[in-house]
């Protein structure tokens, strides 16, 4: 068999349903049995046997202040690398008209998510108001179990518990260019009031102050370069995105400032 020799990639899906309880049904791509595989022609050096290793998928949290166009760039990337993963966070407030169990959320009884948390189901939760919002664990760890890259949209204050559960994870932290582009874009929603809007501003500057414990962070000024850039990272080409670098060290004083 010459040394190029690449064998074909075996391709399919199933579902898998992890518990029958609950909300954790994720399409997830079959892995072919021994029977099937091919084998790789190197053999170990112990017993001569093939050795096959398979590669665990990485977790990308993604945290930004509102307005800041995460939602936009994580939609984007997730078109432009269709194999990456999306983990869907479950959440107690009732469903809205546009929304989709199981696309949006999974939407679940409060009595039921309390439980969970006693049970340490939750990578990662919180209480907003009178709602909770988390992450549940056993799917994460299925789609990293099968290879899939997985991308996690939430908050910092759900970023930092992600990282104390799985230091393996890479954070990344999406920043406006100032805070006039903020607003502007807050009240370009067309949604808010002026005080909710004033509300939003300063709970961003709260939110960006916590730029310094993510890995990367990515100035969405221009959303093509920004993309491009949340792409590198992602491929593993975004060293130079990396959170200590010199142009941070100006920009976070305008973007964090009381004044």
């Amino acid at each position: 068999m010459p040394a190029s020799y690449r064998p074909p990639r075996i391709a399919g899906h199933c579902q898998i349903q992890q518990r029958d309880d609950t909300h954790e049904s994720l399409l997830l791509p079959c892995l072919p049995s021994p029977a099937r595989a091919l084998a790789d022609p190197r053999k170990t050096p112990f017993n001569g046997s093939t050795q096959v290793t398979a590669r665990r998928g990485r977790l990308y949290v993604i945290a930004a202040p509102s307005g800041a166009g995460k939602t936009s760039l994580v939609r984007a990337i997730l078109e432009r690398r269709p194999q990456l993963r999306f983990s869907i966070s479950c959440t107690t407030r009732p469903r809205r008209p546009a929304e989709q169990e199981g696309r949006d959320y999974f939407f679940i009884e409060r009595a039921e998510f309390v439980s969970r948390i006693a049970a340490g189901a939750f990578l990662e939760y919180a209480r907003v108001f009178d709602n909770y919002y988390g992450t549940l664990k056993a799917p994460v760890e299925g789609l990293l179990g099968q290879g899939h890259d997985v991308i996690l949209e939430i908050d910092w204050q759900g970023a930092r518990q992600v990282r104390a559960a799985m230091a393996e994870c890479l954070s990344i932290f999406i920043l406006p260019p100032s805070l006039t582009e903020l607003e502007r874009r807050l009240r370009g929603r067309a949604t808010d009031s002026d005080e909710v809007i004033e509300r939003r501003l300063l709970d961003a500057r709260g939110d960006m102050s916590h730029w310094d414990e993510f890995d990367y962070v990515v100035i969405n000024e221009d959303f093509a370069r920004a993309l491009d850039d949340l792409e590198a990272v992602v491929t593993g080409q975004g060293e130079h995105l990396r959170a200590p670098r010199p142009e941070l060290d100006w920009l976070m004083p305008t973007l964090t400032s009381a004044d």
